[in-house]
């Protein structure tokens, strides 16, 4: 196990109900700037696909537990952890059992609250500082289980023209948890990625976003980059495949962000106590 930590946990969902807008590169990639920064990471894979797994370099035969076994109750969540190559980040993989979980968990007492309920251990043994829940991109009960289970949600937004659409159907989904089983949940975050500044239209949705949500978009945007799209073929986080790249340095930029927002929330939340 990392070695123990005295700071509070921080469960992040990273999510988007629309496919294709880099959700699980950025929660591979951010998994690995934060603990390239310092953080000890956990990254759920709670995609029945397992892109995230594979993406560290976690093949098939390397899952002998995964997360259809934690939220089945036959794993505790600490004994599916796999080591990744990055130091500081574990995983939590996926196969695609996961795709039969909504129909095998059926009417089971707390359905929703698997994940909540397996993160326990995780939230009091402190040995990380960030959990980072990677989600299929569609509102089931996989995405339920994780929101249930975070504090916050990290949104990536692919700057293209039915950005702001697919945004809004996303915090209408918030809003529902948020009403019905996690009043907490925060929007971390949103993230945007697939930057093109060659292109009017990047720049035009990135400008719609911001006055639509404000500072609750980061400043750091997420570039279109081969060397990103390259990285996931060879089993890598960018940031291991070409720490030089423009990709690398941004996600690199987006985890000091998202440290900054946590102390800062932290450092009101200790004035208002």
């Amino acid at each position: 196990m990392p070695a123990r930590s005295d700071r509070r946990l921080r469960v992040l969902v990273v999510a988007n109900q629309k496919g294709g807008v880099g959700k699980t590169t950025t929660a591979i990639n951010l998994g690995t700037a934060l603990a390239a920064v310092g953080e000890k990471v956990l990254l759920v894979d709670s995609d029945p696909q397992g892109n995230a797994s594979t993406g560290l370099g976690v093949g098939r035969a390397l899952r002998k537990k995964t997360l259809y076994d934690v939220l089945m109750g036959e794993q505790p969540l600490l004994d599916a952890v796999v080591r990744t190559s990055v130091p500081g980040l574990d995983l939590i993989p996926s196969d695609p059992d996961l795709s039969g979980v909504e129909l095998e968990l059926g009417q089971q007492a707390r359905r929703s609250f698997k994940l909540r309920d397996a993160l326990i251990p995780a939230r009091e043994g402190g040995a990380y500082t960030y959990v980072l829940i990677d989600c299929p991109p569609s509102l089931n009960l996989l995405t339920v289980n994780a929101m249930a289970a975070a504090d916050a949600v990290l949104v990536p937004l692919q700057c293209e023209f039915f950005a702001l659409e697919g945004l809004t159907q996303l915090m209408r989904t918030i809003d529902l948890v948020r009403g019905s089983l996690n009043p907490s949940l925060e929007l971390q975050g949103v993230v945007l990625t697939m930057y093109d500044r060659r292109n009017s239209l990047s720049e035009q949705v990135a400008t719609d976003v911001r006055l639509h949500f404000g500072e609750a978009v980061y400043q750091t945007v997420i570039p279109r980059n081969v060397r990103v799209s390259e990285a996931p073929s060879f089993g890598k986080p960018v940031l291991v495949y070409d720490l030089k790249c423009t990709g690398s340095q941004a996600y690199l930029k987006l985890a000091r962000e998202v440290v900054l927002r946590e102390r800062k929330r932290r450092t009101e939340q200790l004035e208002l106590s």
